[in-house]
C-alpha cells in the first residue's frame, strides 16, 4: 500500500483506556518511590530538573479532563489524527514549557499531586470513550479516543524519562508501550512518505517509509529493526541515530536506512 493510500491505525477504546490506567499507576509508583534529593536532579530534558518532569506527568494527565470539559469543536471543522499530533507538539513547546514551570511553582506535594491526577482519571472514562465524541486538538478537532491514546504516549515516554534520570526500573505497561509504538512509527511513515525503507520495532509495529525505489516482493532492501524503547527514545529526541548504533541498539541496512535526517519523530 503507497503512503498516500496509508489507513489510519484504530484503537479499541476499551483496552486503551485498561492501558491508560495501568499506565497511569505505574508513573504513580515512580513517583511515590523518589527520595526528596532525587526532585533536583537532571530529567534530560530542555533544562528540567525532576520536579519539573513530574509537574509536566501531572499536567499530561489533567489533559484529558480540560478538552473534556471544553466545547465540542463545531462540526464539519478540520479534524487531526494521531499522525498529525505527533508533527504539532514541537509548535507548541514554549507554553507547554511556560505551563509546566508554572505547575511545578504551585504544585506542593508532588506525590499527592500525582495521585489526585490519577484518582481523577476514572471519572473521564464515560465521555472519552463516547462514540464520535470530539474535543479541541492543537490545530483543530481531534476524537477524544485519539486524544486519549496521546496520553498513552507521554505517559511511556515520560515514565522512562524517571528511570533514566533517577536509575529506578520503568514499568511499562504492554498495551500502553505497544500505542506508543506504533503512534511514533505511523508519526514517521508520515513524516517521511514512502515504500522504500522498513521500519521493524517488534512486535508491535512495521511501517514502510522515505521516498525511493519500492520493493515489491521479499525482503526490502533498505531495512531498520530496533527494540520498544530504543525507538521510543529516537523517535522522541531521547537518543540520536549515531549513539543508538554505536550501542548495537539498532541494525540498518541498505543506502537509504538511516533515518538521520526523519528523527525525531516529534518532541
Amino acid at each position: 500500500m503507497s503512503s498516500a493510500r496509508r489507513r489510519a491505525r484504530s484503537y479499541e477504546p476499551e483496552r486503551t483506556w485498561g492501558a491508560l490506567v495501568a499506565q497511569a499507576g505505574h508513573v504513580r509508583d515512580a513517583v511515590r518511590g523518589l527520595g526528596a534529593g532525587e526532585y533536583g536532579l537532571p530529567s534530560g530534558l530542555g533544562g528540567w530538573d525532576v520536579g519539573m518532569l513530574v509537574a509536566h506527568v501531572v499536567r499530561q494527565i489533567d489533559a484529558l479532563g480540560a478538552v473534556l470539559a471544553q466545547p465540542e469543536p463545531a462540526a464539519g471543522g478540520p479534524v487531526v489524527g494521531l499522525d498529525g499530533w505527533t508533527q504539532a507538539t514541537g509548535a507548541v513547546a514554549a507554553e507547554l514549557d511556560a505551563g509546566t514551570r508554572e505547575t511545578a511553582a504551585g504544585m506542593g506535594d508532588p506525590v499527592g499531586a500525582v495521585e489526585a491526577a490519577v484518582e481523577r482519571l476514572p471519572g473521564l472514562r464515560a465521555e472519552a470513550l463516547r462514540p464520535g465524541r470530539m474535543v479541541p486538538g492543537l490545530s483543530g478537532g481531534m476524537r477524544a479516543l485519539d486524544f486519549t491514546v496521546t496520553r498513552l504516549v507521554e505517559l511511556v515516554v515520560h515514565t522512562d524519562d524517571l528511570a533514566r534520570a533517577t536509575g529506578a526500573g520503568a514499568v511499562l505497561d504492554r498495551q500502553a508501550l505497544a500505542a506508543a509504538v506504533r503512534v511514533l512509527a505511523d508519526g514517521l511513515a508520515a513524516k517521511a512518505p514512502g515504500n522504500s525503507v522498513e521500519v521493524r520495532v517488534p512486535p508491535y509495529a512495521a511501517v514502510q517509509c522515505v521516498q525511493g525505489p519500492r520493493h515489491t516482493r521479499g525482503t526490502p532492501p533498505n531495512v531498520v529493526e530496533t527494540d520498544p524503547v530504543t525507538w521510543l527514545r529516537l523517535a522522541t529526541g531521547r537518543t540520536s541515530w549515531s549513539d543508538a548504533l554505536s550501542a548495537a541498539a539498532l541494525t540498518a541496512s541498505g543506502e537509504r536506512a538511516d533515518l538521520t535526517p526523519y528523527l525525531p519523530v516529534m518532541r
